[in-house]
């Protein structure tokens, strides 16, 4: 059986072909941020201290498919570009979102937290020593 022909039997399965065009946008998304970031010349270190998170926060976005807009408009100027979402209709475009031109990204200040309370340490009641009675 040649790739061609194994192919064509898996993709008359039902559903097959939707769940096929799913993973190709999740890839999509995925090596695309990859690749902004890798094209600014950023480890996802280096860019999870621009946003102010963690790298493997970083490395989750990178993967996820349900990233917001603000997120992804966020990651985008980070790595120095401009957000644009834009919907096609035939030949007519509609501009639903233009970020402004990239400015530095200030990290986002995490919640502080508590420092925790210094213990006290307590001397136990020094022993008596007992007198003869």
């Amino acid at each position: 059986m040649s790739i061609k022909s194994w192919e064509n039997k898996v993709l008359a399965k039902p559903g097959a072909a939707a769940r096929v065009a799913e993973i190709e946008d999740e890839l999509r998304l995925a090596a695309g941020l990859t690749a902004l970031r890798e094209q600014a010349g950023l480890s996802q270190r280096d860019l999870a201290k621009r946003l102010g998170i963690s790298q493997p926060r970083i490395a989750a976005i990178e993967r996820s498919k349900n990233v917001t807009v603000e997120l992804l408009e966020q990651y985008v100027e980070a790595v120095g570009g401009r957000l644009q979402v834009s919907v096609l209709k035939g030949n007519k475009r509609t501009t639903l979102i233009s970020s402004a031109e990239p400015t530095t990204v200030k990290p986002q200040k995490r919640a502080a937290k508590e420092a925790p309370a210094k213990k006290v340490a307590r001397r136990a009641p020094a022993k008596r020593a007992r007198q003869p009675a």
